[in-house]
């Protein structure tokens, strides 16, 4: 990679991690675990259950160091043999009774995991579904795409195992260090000074691991969303030989992220021995005061053997929580990240009280509209149109007058800053945008298919229609004959965004898919202005049916496809600068006859090159005069 394409990569990532919407304040680990118990106590029961076994699990843990303490200061010194056997069965039955309770906890807490993940993952698609579009414009695919795969599968690490390890834990600490400080409350306390000092530790190497692994989850984000952004475009990739380019580039991400996975095991691998070491600490504890008890004869040498091994289960917690930390601070990494989306509420919804729209005739108004993608920068200024009932009207103006905007706010995309806009006399913002956009049929230039059938495709704007409807609006699409000849007819796939269509059956596809709504409005945007002319002459066609009897809003570039609209209206800068029919803008001579001759040069008047002509003098000008004379024959046969 030359070093110029490295810098601008580095700064490209930098400035995206560097955007203050990235650097939001941290929700703390207990309030992620409150929302995460929210999602799991919906499957109660199975929790009920799990937290039965682990209480099963906590007791029977006591019998075994009593068991030991019972042989050590009663059988061995009485030299009693009979208790013996009860003593293997009493070992023996609390294993095989751990056994069990420790697999119903499992099970059953993997069982709430599973659902629990299940239940979080739709959710978070279904909230993504419902946020508007200035969501989408601000985040990146790849990075949803992680939040949704990536992330949740993390979640999901934690839920279903690391969940019942640390119940299992929390209680077991709890009942055994109730349990110590009642045998002998001195050595408990003397042992449980060591606890502050690894609770304040864990405290700061979790706080550290778990930014770290925001960085990880990040990162592996940046990952997925180059491998979205490239993969879906390896044509353009390979047209221009950008393969060792984009490789460099992925390689820069990869980097990133083995890196941050690097400094996150550093900091885990540094964060176990300081933990063993206290827990080596607390044991020397035990073992000299407890034999310095045991001589003055305070306790016995059974009681000490039993305290040893409750020491021992009280450590296995924080030996545990050790070796979990990873999993916990990836956990809360991903949590945070999947609640962010979670927590985003959109800036266009339904209002309170939003009324389903009635069946529209198709009267369309935009009132005094003021709107900008961002408030310092309006897009439309003031902005006045009508589209009456059943006509046509074309937009023509500049790239970046605010054509494609216009086409934007009708079904609530986004709102306006100021002003409103009308169908048939309803607010938009005061209708439901369902029953909005249930009415409209949108065809644009970027052509949207989905990885399916072209039966699918064309049915996906009116789930349920049966295949004559389909092959209806097909055939008045002008797209039946193509389809049936491929060797599947409908049943064809498409291929990933249509890949295996032209753009022209891509088209007509779409437009297929919009007439199968039967619309009484039609927004039209650039809808043939990257066709051959055979096929925007057979889309012309499907669409001059699919207008019949309908209000359309008809944004292009080409002229020579609204020249038949009702009313033109040519916009510069966000306003409405002049607007009529073809024929009176282009006796008007304004902006719209400039926009007309750019494209059509060929259609000057005549008059102009005699005139041109007339300005030579002698027998070039007279020869310049009978070549004009020529050319106008020409033109009238």
């Amino acid at each position: 990679m030359s070093m110029s394409r490295m810098d601008f990569t580095m700064r490209s990532m930098s400035m995206r991690d560097s955007d203050p919407r990235n650097n939001k304040p941290k929700t703390s680990i207990a309030k992620l675990y409150k929302k995460l118990l929210g999602h799991a106590w919906v499957h109660k029961k199975y929790l009920l259950v799990a937290a039965l076994a682990i209480v099963t699990v906590t007791s029977l843990q006591f019998i075994v160091p009593q068991l030991t303490r019972y042989t050590i200061d009663e059988v061995i010194p009485g030299g009693i043999y009979s208790p013996l056997i009860w003593v293997a069965l009493g070992v023996l039955g609390s294993a095989l009774i751990l056994g069990v309770c420790n697999f119903l906890s499992t099970f059953m807490m993997s069982n709430v995991g599973q659902r629990t993940i299940y239940d979080i993952r739709n959710q978070l698609y279904r909230h993504i579904q419902s946020l508007d579009m200035s969501f989408f414009d601000r985040n990146r695919t790849g990075d949803l795409m992680s939040r949704v795969t990536n992330d949740v599968n993390t979640l999901q690490q934690l839920i279903t195992s690391g969940m019942v390890q640390i119940v299992t834990d929390v209680f077991t600490f709890l009942a055994i260090a109730i349990y110590m400080l009642y045998a002998d409350w001195e050595l408990a306390l003397l042992l449980m000074v060591t606890f502050p000092l690894m609770a304040w530790q864990t405290r700061v190497f979790g706080t550290k691991i778990r930014s770290q692994y925001k960085t990880v989850q990040e990162s592996i984000a940046g990952v997925t969303d180059h491998l979205q952004d490239t993969l879906s475009s390896i044509k353009l990739i390979k047209s221009y030989s950008n393969e060792q380019y984009e490789t460099d580039r992925f390689s820069v991400r990869n980097e990133k992220n083995r890196d941050a996975n690097i400094n996150a095991v550093k900091l885990y691998s540094t964060y176990t021995p300081v933990i063993d070491f206290l827990n080596y600490l607390g044991m020397a504890i035990v073992v000299v005061f407890g034999a310095f008890q045991a001589m003055r004869g305070r306790i016995s040498i059974g009681e000490i053997a039993a305290f040893i091994s409750y020491l021992r289960l009280l450590q296995n917690p924080i030996r545990h929580f050790s070796r979990i930390i990873n999993t916990v601070s990836q956990a809360a990494a991903a949590s945070e990240r999947i609640f962010e989306i979670l927590d985003t509420k959109p800036d266009v919804t339904d209002k309170e009280g939003a009324v389903a729209l009635p069946p529209i005739r198709g009267h369309i108004v935009f009132d005094h509209v003021k709107f900008g993608y961002t408030e310092e920068m309006p897009v439309l200024r003031d902005f006045n149109l009508e589209i009456p009932v059943g006509q046509t009207v074309a937009l023509v103006g500049s790239s970046g007058a605010g054509k494609s905007t216009i086409a934007h706010l009708i079904p609530r995309f986004y709102d306006p800053q100021d002003g409103k806009i009308t169908v048939d006399g309803y607010d938009v913002r005061d209708v439901t945008m369902e029953s909005l956009r249930n009415q409209m049929g949108i065809v644009t230039q970027d052509i949207v298919l989905l990885n399916g059938t072209i039966r699918d495709n064309i049915a996906y704007g009116k789930p349920g229609a049966t295949d004559a409807e389909i092959e209806e609006a097909a055939k008045a699409a002008n797209a039946h004959d193509f389809i049936t000849s491929f060797p599947l007819g409908y049943d064809s796939p498409v291929g990933e965004r249509g890949v295996k269509l032209s753009g022209g059956q891509k088209q007509r596809l779409s437009i297929a898919r919009a007439l199968l709504k039967s619309p009484q409005l039609v927004i039209l945007d650039e809808a043939t202005s990257a066709l051959d002319t055979e096929s925007e002459h057979l889309i012309q066609g499907a669409l001059a049916r699919l207008l019949v009897g309908r209000s359309c809003l008809v944004i292009a570039h080409r002229i020579s496809t609204i020249q038949r609209a009702n009313k033109i209206v040519v916009m510069e800068k966000g306003q409405c600068i002049e607007s009529g029919t073809h024929d009176e803008l282009i006796a008007h001579a304004g902006r719209y006859k400039q926009l007309y001759d750019l494209q059509f040069p060929q259609a000057k008047p005549v008059r102009e090159s005699e005139e041109g002509a007339r300005g030579g003098r002698g027998e070039r000008g007279q020869r310049g005069e009978r070549s004009s004379m020529r050319s106008q024959v020409g033109a009238i046969s």
